[in-house]
Order: C-alpha cells, then sequence, then structure tokens
C-alpha cells in the first residue's frame, strides 16, 4: 500500500536542514559568554604571569564592552551588504581568530585578540535573535529560550572550568583560554551549510529616530547599562573578592559559576511575568532587593553564607537581564521600534557597563581594598530601581515625543 502522505527526499533535507540550523544556533550561542567569563577566575594568575596592574587587567572585559557599544549598530547593515549568513560565519572566524590570537605570549596579542573576540561578539549579539525571528517565526519564544539558556549555561561552566584547566590539567591560563576555541570550531562547522543561502538581512534599513530623544528609552537603556555593568564586574572580578576574604581561587571560581548557574531560571521566568504584568516595577523592585540583599552579604566577609548571598546576586543579574530585553519589546509598539530601541540600548548600555571592570581594578589598585567598589555596587542597584521604576511603566518611547509634537502643532 502506497502512504498517502509520503515523506519525500525534498522534506527529509529541509527537517535535517533545520536541524543543523538550530544546532548552528545552540553552539554560536555558547561562543557568546564563555570566552569572557573563562577570563575571571583566572584574571589574577593572568595579571601576576604577565606584571599587569589591576586596571589594565580589567581592560580584558571592559575591551569586548567597548567593542559591543562600537559595532553593534553596524551588524545590520553588514549583514544587509553581505547576507546574513555569511556576516555570521565571518563574525565566528573572527572569533576563533581572537581566541588563538589572545593566547599567543605577548602582552599586545592578549589585548588585541580580546578586541577582536569582542568585536565578533558584538556581531552575533546582534544579528542571532533577528535570525531566529525570520526562521522561528511561530517559536520564536522557544528558540529564544535555547538560544538563552545556550549562552548562559557555557557562561556557567566556562567559569567553573578554567581553575581546574589551569591548574589541575596543568595547562596554564593560556591553555584555559584557547581551549574555547574547540567550541568556535564546531559552530563554523555547522554554519558552513548555511552559507548556500543568501538571505538578507532580517533587520530592515532604519533612519534617524526620535527615540534618542525620548526619555523613557534613555531609561530603557540606563537599565540594559546597569544591569549589564552588574554582570560583568561580577564575573571580573567575583573571583578575586572572595579570595581576598580567605577562600581559595578554585572556591571562588566555583562560586562565581554557581552565581551563573543560579542566574538560568530567572532568565526564564522573569521575561514570562514581565509580559502578563500591566507593569514591571514589582519586578524591579525584587530585582534590586535581591542585588541589595547579595552586596551587603559580600561587604560582610561571611564567606560561610557565601554561597547564600552569590545566588542572590546571580538571580537577580539573570531576572534584570530577561527584563531589560523585554523592555524592548513591552515599550515599543512594532518590530522597528523594538529595533531601533535595542540598537540604542545596547550601544549605550555596554558603553556604560565597560567602564565598569576597569574603574573597579583602579580602585583597588588605590585602596587595596573592595569596601569602595561594593558600596558603589550598592548605590549602582538604587539607581537600577531609579530607572526601573520608569523603564516599568506602562507606557511606549514615542508617545510622549508624539504628544508633544501635537501640542507644539497646535
Amino acid at each position: 500500500m502506497i502512504s498517502k502522505n509520503p515523506i519525500t527526499h525534498t522534506q527529509t533535507s529541509s527537517r535535517i536542514g533545520m536541524w543543523v540550523l538550530i544546532l548552528g544556533i545552540i553552539f554560536a550561542a555558547a561562543n557568546l559568554r564563555a570566552p569572557l567569563t573563562s577570563v575571571g577566575p583566572i584574571i589574577e594568575t593572568i595579571r601576576r604571569d604577565m606584571g599587569m596592574s589591576n586596571t589594565a587587567a580589567g581592560m580584558l572585559t571592559t575591551l569586548p564592552l567597548l567593542a559591543f557599544a562600537l559595532f553593534s549598530p553596524f551588524a545590520p547593515k553588514m549583514a544587509r551588504r553581505f547576507g546574513l549568513e555569511y556576516t555570521l560565519f565571518g563574525a565566528l572566524l573572527l572569533l576563533w581568530a581572537g581566541i588563538m590570537l589572545r593566547s599567543v605570549p605577548f602582552i599586545q596579542t592578549l589585548f588585541i585578540g580580546t578586541a577582536l573576540l569582542g568585536t565578533a561578539i558584538a556581531i552575533c549579539n546582534v544579528l542571532l535573535p533577528g535570525l531566529i525571528k525570520r526562521e522561528f517565526s511561530n517559536k520564536v519564544g522557544i528558540m529564544t529560550g535555547v538560544y538563552s539558556v545556550s549562552m548562559n549555561m557555557w557562561a556557567a561552566i566556562a567559569s567553573g572550568i578554567s581553575i581546574p584547566i589551569t591548574q589541575g590539567l596543568g595547562f596554564g591560563w593560556r591553555g584555559a583560554l584557547v581551549c574555547w576555541v574547540l567550541l568556535s570550531i564546531v559552530s563554523i562547522v555547522f554554519w558552513i551549510p548555511r552559507l548556500r543561502l543568501h538571505h538578507q538581512s532580517a533587520v530592515s534599513p532604519t533612519k534617524g529616530s526620535s527615540l534618542w530623544h525620548s526619555r523613557l528609552a534613555w531609561k530603557v537603556a540606563l537599565f540594559m547599562g546597569l544591569q549589564s555593568t552588574v554582570f560583568y564586574v561580577v564575573i571580573t572580578w567575583l573571583p578575586a573578592i572572595l579570595h581576598q576574604q580567605g577562600m581559595s581561587q578554585s572556591e571562588a571560581g566555583w562560586l562565581l559559576s554557581l552565581t551563573q548557574f543560579a542566574s538560568l531560571p530567572a532568565t526564564f521566568i522573569v521575561p514570562v511575568l514581565a509580559g502578563r504584568s500591566p507593569n514591571q516595577r514589582k519586578l524591579v523592585g525584587f530585582i534590586t532587593s535581591f542585588l541589595l540583599l547579595g552586596y551587603i552579604g559580600l561587604l560582610s566577609g561571611m564567606t560561610s553564607l557565601a554561597p547564600l548571598y552569590v545566588i542572590m546576586i546571580g538571580v537577580a543579574v539573570g531576572a534584570a537581564f530577561g527584563l531589560a530585553t523585554m523592555f524592548f519589546v513591552l515599550r515599543t509598539h512594532n518590530a522597528h521600534q523594538a529595533a531601533e530601541l535595542s540598537g540604542m540600548a545596547q550601544s549605550v548600555g555596554y558603553l556604560l557597563a565597560a567602564i565598569g571592570p576597569t574603574l573597579f581594578g583602579f580602585i583597588h589598585d588605590v585602596t587595596h581594598s573592595w569596601t569602595i567598589p561594593l558600596i558603589i555596587l550598592v548605590a549602582g542597584a538604587i539607581l537600577l530601581f531609579i530607572v526601573g521604576m520608569e523603564a516599568g511603566s506602562p507606557n511606549y518611547v514615542t508617545d510622549l515625543e508624539n504628544t508633544k509634537k501635537s501640542s507644539s502643532s497646535k
């Protein structure tokens, strides 16, 4: 008997191609944080070996953030010119080159390689969500969740295994950094089949926007920047803070990993709650409360309770990231505005976040203590609450501007 609905060769090929794309997205997302979070636990080892100050060491985290701020606005233009697939493939090749270069035993290559991989990650940060929207229009939520989990899970793994690779396996800090080239190679392999496609970018050309004159858009951008600052300060200096309080480097590294694992559930749950709420102010209050409790725990120096307060910080960081991402959708009327707000917030936000790790390293160099930096984090949490209260209001970024224009025309 002949089947009424035979599975054709074309359908089979299409399904295989879709799974290859899904795996390509998963592995590409895995590369967006792991090469960065692997630095924090061994930054003291790198600093001593290369004879750097804490300020210079902080630049190892700051350089990628500057790249995020500077190159994010150009990614859609590159995709429109070269195609989305080719641009992402080029970014993955650049990431591979950056990881390799920063492991060469020269301080110059360490920083140049870091800047290159930051540029590559910036491009992927912008284009991968657009690819998901284009290819999985009916399953955007699920695929965005898969994308986020892969990114954050590998970030946590990278933090946890840096010390064992450096010390336990005896590969040194260069071995701990260069090992992530394997993940980039896997991503490149999965991306090669996509190069036969010549789709145009999922991001439409944009013109000058009034968002730069919108008070609410700036609040969203500041919220994005402050939560990013908290994340990158934590992944850079939390192990050093805990180590100075008496923990071993290995214990401190695993607590940083715990912080990031604790963020995973909140990264999913908070966007769901945000979408169901008329406003997001209660979520902002929850995030701020957990941040303050975590910072107070760090200030107390009670290492016996360290797992508890780093989990609080992790939950708050994951929740803040999820909420910042949701603001791009909730505070805009359409996808075009959402893309504009996302671009503005990432550019401004990551520029603000870039200051954090270097500033904290400089203050520690001057004071030889982490007390003042932690007090600054407390002040930052309060500021996050202030801007979050407005960013969480049930308004849209263009409404006030349109109201002003209407009033002035009358």
